[in-house]
């Protein structure tokens, strides 16, 4: 069963301004280009508690019975309070396809999960978050029948809000759409979604509420 601690939302760390250069500070990151490359991607390994144990390569980690790992989670909403969704790439060796949150992924080895969410929302939809805040965390392990892989992360929840125009990386999303919580529900029942999503969306509604109103 997840477990997720307790979150305060009146207490949330948040930034107006990331500070990240769409075109520039992705592109400057070594570690961004390795991935493009095809070569091993690290992510941090962690224990019951969150603390970082160790440094495992991706897929590796994701492969029965799964390695314990930080991740994070985004969920962005844009002026009129709809979340930002994205239909996963085809391409994608894991949940391909399938609708989700805005954005998820991996910190690097010692990066901070914040700065890797707002990297990583740059990296798949071309914009940089207008305002970015933690919303607590979420331990989980979740099989993913359709891959044969295992989601079993410790995941830092991420909201905020997005007001420049999306530009998706088409090797990354194939769809993207902003839905109000009557539409989410819609299409949930409509189209296949990714196994972690209800887990975070559960996770982190009460920061959702705090920046998109309580119809959420």
């Amino acid at each position: 069963m997840p477990q997720s601690p307790p979150t305060n939302p009146t207490h949330f760390t948040s930034e107006i301004d990331t500070g990240l250069d769409v075109e520039t500070d992705v592109a400057a990151d070594p570690r961004a280009a390795a991935g493009a490359a095809g070569t091993e991607i690290l992510l941090e390994l962690v224990d019951d508690e969150g603390v970082t144990i160790g440094t495992a390569e991706k897929l590796w980690a994701h492969q029965q019975p799964g390695r314990l790992h930080r991740a994070f989670s985004v969920f962005l909403f844009d002026r009129q309070g709809r979340l930002l969704l994205q239909r996963r790439a085809l391409s994608k060796y894991h949940s391909p396809g399938v609708w989700s949150n805005t954005c998820c992924g991996h910190p690097y080895p010692d990066e901070p999960p914040f700065v890797a969410a707002a990297r990583r929302t740059a990296e798949e939809l071309g914009v940089a978050p207008a305002l970015l805040c933690e919303a607590g965390n979420v331990r989980y392990d979740l099989p993913d029948d359709a891959s044969g892989l295992i989601e079993r992360e410790w995941n830092h929840l991420f909201v905020g809000l997005v007001t420049a125009p999306v530009v998706p990386n088409p090797d990354e999303v194939d769809e993207h759409a902003f839905v109000t919580a009557q539409e989410l529900r819609e299409l949930q029942a409509e189209r296949p979604f990714s196994v972690w999503f209800d887990t975070v969306f559960e996770a982190a509604l009460p920061g959702i509420r705090e920046i998109a109103g309580r119809d959420w």
